[in-house]
């Protein structure tokens, strides 16, 4: 950090100088936006919207291919999408593609490197090719089609200790605290490290970075976020300081011990680290809930899933299709390209809708439909596209397929037992709490 950073972000008002530069200037564009009927603003403010986002996708997709807004344009045409994802005439712009990147750093130089969340570099998220191959190539081990599949049996362990405890509880339980949430805090949890005594410490942390994410965070909202972050920032310092003097055979542990031009610095752990966690269980937690919320509304798709258990790894990419954890992703044309015909100007923002894409007609057969038979439910996009592909969509994919056979297998008469609750998060969709019974 340079001597400017420090000094900015030493000042008493730089938290809420940062929080200006990026969520209130969006906030407020976008409060003005959704009043003159701006479809992304909309999407963001109106209280239909956020509850049901997918009547905006549709009219999204009658009004064109790339659709221009006052701010941003998006799509949430299949083709479209999956072009600009693979395409390298697109990028991540650092993690805020809404903003020019002079604002974009002035912003940053007034967080601590300790406030840097999931969209600041060197996090991937934030990072374009050639780092992001960089950073990539050395997790992708872990995650390899040979490693997930060795954790099988680790994931069912974790999910019937988890199921035995709901059955021992009295009344109701609350399936995203109990076990959606708790399973994929473990398993990631034994990839980086993470005692058992401070997994519920980091879930909840992450949940409060996870926000983000979301780009017109109040400022309450977002000092709430930061200082999610911060303890996890401090959490994995004191990991990785503990790593170098006792190495452990895991993933974070491996990743400490590299040496050479592999060599990763302490930013670089921790960012890696954070964003790790993140991923770890948001999707996963996410998939969980809304899949069990969707066979609740859908007990035909239950019954045939009773029928036939070979369909649960067909139900879990339907889920990832029909209700994906994460809705959207922001990508800059950094030069002129052209997208399914049109023109994209250099320095536009594209909001990629990847949960309408999993909609659309011209791929998917009646796509408002929720069917676990549907013979190509895996052509959604639930996980990105291109460079970005999540590398741990076949870890998510596992701990969805296990925790879901698992849970009906223990529990076949399950039900829900009051109001659910979405969580407050745009970018991310999921179930806060859903309550059950057995």
């Amino acid at each position: 950090m340079d001597s400017t950073t420090s000094s900015r972000s030493a000042w008493p008002g730089a938290l809420w100088a940062s929080w200006a530069l990026g969520c209130g200037l969006k906030r407020a564009g976008m409060r003005v936006g959704a009043r003159r009927g701006d479809p992304f603003a909309r999407l963001e403010f109106d209280p239909g919207l956020r509850a049901d986002p997918y009547p905006g996708y549709e009219a999204l997709r009658a009004s064109g291919t790339i659709v221009r807004g006052a701010v941003v344009s998006g799509t949430v045409d299949h083709a479209a999408c999956s072009e600009i994802l693979r395409s390298p005439a697109f990028g991540v712009a650092e993690g805020d593609a809404a903003m020019p990147a002079w604002l974009r750093r002035l912003r940053r130089s007034f967080l601590t490197v300790e406030q840097y969340g999931p969209l600041e570099p060197p996090s991937m998220l934030a990072v374009d090719p050639p780092l992001h191959t960089r950073y990539r190539r050395l997790v992708t081990r872990d995650f390899a089609a040979r490693s997930v599949a060795g954790l099988e049996t680790r994931v069912r362990e974790v999910a019937r200790g988890l199921l035995d405890e709901m059955a021992d509880a009295p009344g109701e339980v609350d399936l995203i605290g109990a076990y959606a949430g708790r399973l994929p805090v473990a398993v990631i949890g034994d990839l980086l490290g993470v005692p058992e005594d401070r997994r519920q410490d980091l879930l909840r942390w992450g949940d409060g970075a996870a926000r983000l994410l979301d780009p017109a965070l109040s400022w309450r909202e977002y000092q709430e976020a930061i200082d999610g972050v911060r303890q996890l920032q401090e959490w994995f310092g004191g990991q990785l300081d503990r790593l170098r003097r006792e190495s452990e055979d895991h993933l974070l542990g491996r990743l400490v011990d590299l040496d050479g031009p592999d060599a990763l610095t302490t930013h670089e752990l921790r960012a890696t680290g954070l964003l790790l966690l993140g991923a770890g269980f948001e999707t996963t937690v996410n998939l969980i809930g809304n899949a069990v919320g969707l066979l609740f509304d859908h007990p035909e798709q239950r019954a045939a899933l009773r029928d036939d258990p070979s369909l649960w790894a067909n139900a879990v990419d339907e889920t990832l299709r029909f209700e994906p954890p994460v809705q959207l992703v922001p990508r800059q044309a950094y030069e002129d390209a052209e997208v399914r015909g049109g023109t994209v100007r250099a320095g536009t923002t594209v909001l990629v809708m990847l949960a309408g894409a999993n909609r659309d007609p011209e791929v998917f057969a009646d796509p408002g439909r929720f069917d676990v038979t549907r013979p190509d439910a895996g052509a959604h996009l639930a996980f990105s596209s291109g460079a970005h592909f999540c590398p741990g969509a076949g870890l998510a994919r596992l701990e969805g397929r296990v925790a879901l056979e698992e849970l009906f297998a223990r529990f076949p008469d399950l039900r829900p037992a009051g109001e659910r609750v979405r969580r407050p998060t745009r970018v991310l969709r999921g179930w806060g709490r859903l309550p059950v019974a057995a």
